[in-house]
């Protein structure tokens, strides 16, 4: 299966542990990032149509050339 191309829209604060901590994500809102073909959640606003996933299901981060990507 090939991976899906997307950019993020929007990040929430980050995972919360079992401590109380918080830890903030690595992804960011304009990144363009690679998932597969099942991830995540659809959903529709306005007639638009978004996925909403979890961090851990985003396989990587496509960076422009010349940087290395986020694995």
């Amino acid at each position: 299966e090939k991976p899906q191309e997307g950019e993020v829209v929007a990040v929430g604060k980050g995972k919360r542990l079992e401590d109380g901590k918080v830890v903030p994500l690595d992804v960011q809102a304009g990144d363009r990032i690679l998932f597969g073909k099942y991830s995540g959640s659809e959903i529709k606003i306005d007639g638009n149509e978004y996925l909403i996933m979890r961090e851990d299901e985003v396989l990587g981060v496509i960076v422009s050339a010349g940087k290395t990507a986020k694995a």
